[in-house]
């Protein structure tokens, strides 16, 4: 008998934290809707038998992520729709939300993955390795790789505004 109540308050207190997290992955708020279901599949099914949960969520994340990105064709891909402009500070902060998301866009899958279980998800370099299944060594030249990349592209985005 699966504990239903103990997943479904699991779901509740992280899976804002992982949809943040998936956007920021894919790139795409509807791509990263589509990997968190995923991820809360695969927690599910095994759900009484993993000791820590968050982490094997973030794990499914990335490699669901990871996967996709294999894959030759995509289906569906959403066209992006502007929201409703929701005032003046929610716009700067969506703009601020939409250029990193850009910006991340920019990095390969890896290099993306290790940046937000870095920064975002607030995992420690060990920690990031054992998601991913890389040497800790690899998640710190991987990390150095894509901030250089991200301050390189950022500056040139910033110029490229003036």
């Amino acid at each position: 008998m699966r504990d239903e109540a103990g997943f479904r308050t699991f779901v509740e207190a992280n899976g804002t934290t992982l949809l943040h997290a998936a956007r920021l992955l894919t790139g795409d708020h509807h791509r990263g809707e589509d990997l968190v279901q995923g991820a809360l599949t695969k927690v599910y099914l095994k759900w009484d038998r993993i000791d820590a949960p968050l982490a094997y969520a973030r794990k499914a994340l990335v490699t669901g992520h990871i996967d996709s990105t294999r894959r030759r064709w995509w289906g569906e891909r959403p066209t992006e729709v502007l929201p409703d402009a929701p005032g003046v500070d929610g716009l700067v902060a969506s703009d601020e939300r939409d250029e990193l998301r850009r910006l991340l866009g920019e990095l390969n899958p890896r290099e993306r993955a290790v940046v937000v279980l870095r920064y975002y998800c607030d995992q420690s370099e060990q920690d990031t390795a054992a998601a991913l299944g890389i040497p800790v060594g690899t998640v710190k030249s991987t990390c150095a790789r894509a901030l250089a990349r991200l301050r390189v592209e950022a500056a040139a985005s910033m110029g490229s505004q003036s």
